[in-house]
């Protein structure tokens, strides 16, 4: 099913009269998908396949990926180093640009050179069929221009276009479970050795994360105040705690993995703001957050995860805990959300 959607003259007209608005926030003024807006504009369209895209996109050196969801940007500088492609799911893991790629979402992909007042920003977006962006990169000073500049002649796809046939938005899956199979979830839980085994019990139970998270129960979940999610990262920027943070969409999550440590609100957001990494948070569309364990071979993972009202995922962090690290912050961690506020069936 398509969506009807403003002419390529509209979009152009209304991003003149509208110079500073955020793309996502144009276009949903627009009633359309954020990849109209670039073809309307001139884009290059370039092939959005991951398998083409990195290993070319790994010659440009440092640059800045971006991953957002409607409540948060995760954006990270680094090297796009070390990617495995799979069919259905790959990966880039390094140190830096930590990424798990979901390939059948990219659908559509664009370069772009727009002129700020700081000079070209150049960048290459991927969007899904309804034109909502799954992943961008951005140049930066660093970036070995001749090497990008190679790599979006080797992605483009010839003549422009100005228009595109953009699918309906798929809406948010709300909470689902059954408090009948509450028993044989904790079971399932109690016997679980790997994180990555979780979505396979839900998936298997004809449940989802919001909605086992729902009925689990302690102690394997404990709901905190929608505030909660807040108070943890103010906290973590008073502290030398390294954590795990996960934000994504339906086509890619991208992992920070570190302290926080430069904490700025700014009206209905809050930013982390370091030299490599930066964090946008909305706030104010954090509805629901829960403290969960899992059993892993190496002991509890912990983590603290934050929805919207409409249950999407807005963001997950867990305590750093790796083979490599001389120092397990799982422990830190869960001291830390021993200080959070529950929530009380009063305020629910």
């Amino acid at each position: 099913m398509t969506m009807a959607y403003p002419s390529p003259e509209e979009i152009r007209e209304y991003l003149i009269d509208n110079p500073k608005k955020r793309a996502r926030d144009a276009a949903d003024a627009l009633k359309t998908g954020e990849a109209a807006l670039l073809a309307a504009q001139g884009a290059t369209p370039i092939n959005p396949d991951p398998d083409a895209v990195m290993p070319a996109l790994n010659a440009a050196g440092s640059v800045m990926a971006l991953t957002r969801n409607e409540s948060a940007v995760h954006e990270k500088d680094g090297v796009y180093e070390n990617y495995r492609g799979g069919p259905h799911a790959s990966m880039v893991i390094n140190e830096d640009i930590d990424l798990r790629i979901f390939r059948k979402h990219w659908v559509h992909g664009f370069a772009q050179t727009k002129e700020t007042e700081r000079g070209p920003q150049r960048s290459i977006q991927f969007f899904d069929a309804a034109g909502d962006a799954v992943h961008k990169v951005f140049a930066r000073d660093e970036t070995n221009i001749d090497a990008w500049d190679t790599m979006v002649n080797q992605l483009s796809k010839g003549d422009r276009v100005e228009k595109l046939d953009l699918a309906e938005r798929a809406p948010a899956e709300a909470a689902k479970a059954d408090p009948k199979q509450a028993e044989e979830l904790r079971t399932a839980w109690t016997n679980m050795t790997d994180t990555h085994q979780f979505m396979g019990l839900t998936s298997k139970l004809k449940m989802n994360r919001l909605g086992a998270y729902r009925i689990a129960g302690k102690p394997f979940v404990k709901p905190l105040a929608p505030w909660a999610l807040n108070d943890a990262i103010v906290a973590l920027g008073d502290s030398d705690t390294e954590i795990m943070l996960f934000v994504g969409n339906r086509g890619c999550i991208q992992i920070h993995t570190g302290p926080l440590n430069t904490i700025k609100p700014m009206g209905p957001w809050q930013n982390v703001l370091d030299p490599k990494f930066n964090l946008h948070l909305r706030t104010d569309h954090v509805a629901e957050v829960w403290a969960v364990e899992k059993p892993t071979k190496r002991g509890m993972a912990v983590s603290i995860e934050g929805f919207d009202k409409d249950g999407a995922l807005i963001l997950q962090m867990f305590g750093r805990r790796r083979e490599t690290d001389v120092v397990d912050h799982t422990g830190a961690f869960k001291q830390l959300i021993k200080k959070l506020p529950q929530l009380h069936l009063e305020d629910a």
